[in-house]
């Protein structure tokens, strides 16, 4: 059975809990996808996946369903420990035809804007490869997406990213950043 997706949504959450599971299953709450089980896939955007928004992609989902995703997973029980989980997602402009990429990042230390950036900087990186898109790597993220968008090769980048500081008292705190897939 071949499967690929036609449909793919983000979404992210925080969970905080004495147990590490626990803090965990709470941020895929948070997120909206607890009912799914969740399969890990790599980082390719199919050809023709449709973005749509959190609220359309979670009623596509059924409880129990197996459900493929690209997951940013970040955890502590440091108090104000900061950390970060994001996704970035590069669309070529002919989406019909090219396949993009998708990336995921987690740090400690980064506030999700910054985690969000970096992920965004990656997947367009990627995709940029693909397409034989002239750039140098040293150049900074703004300057490097004014290039690719002028490329004509890339028509979106954007990201979603997820931070939280570690629980004052020591419980776990989880944060995901999740690209669904669904059909």
């Amino acid at each position: 059975m071949v499967f690929v997706p036609k449909k793919i949504f983000l979404t992210k959450g925080v969970g905080v809990h004495k147990d590490k599971l626990a803090s965990f299953e709470l941020a895929l709450r948070d997120a909206g996808i607890e009912k799914c089980n969740l399969v890990m896939v790599s980082s390719i955007l199919p050809p023709g996946c449709e973005i749509v928004p959190k609220a359309q992609g979670i009623a596509l989902l059924n409880p129990g369903q197996i459900t493929f995703c690209v997951m940013a997973r970040n955890e502590t029980n440091e108090a104000n420990r900061l950390m970060s989980a994001a996704i970035g997602i590069a669309v070529p402009t002919d989406r019909e035809k090219n396949y993009g990429y998708l990336s995921e990042h987690h740090t400690f230390g980064e506030k999700g804007e910054v985690a969000g950036e970096y992920a965004e900087d990656l997947a367009a990186t990627m995709l940029a490869t693909t397409l034989g898109v002239p750039f140098d790597s040293e150049t900074a993220w703004d300057d490097r997406k004014q290039i690719y968008n002028a490329s004509e090769h890339i028509f979106k980048t954007t990201h979603i990213a997820q931070s939280a500081e570690g629980d004052k008292n020591g419980k776990w705190t989880s944060v995901v950043a999740v690209a669904v897939f669904a059909e």
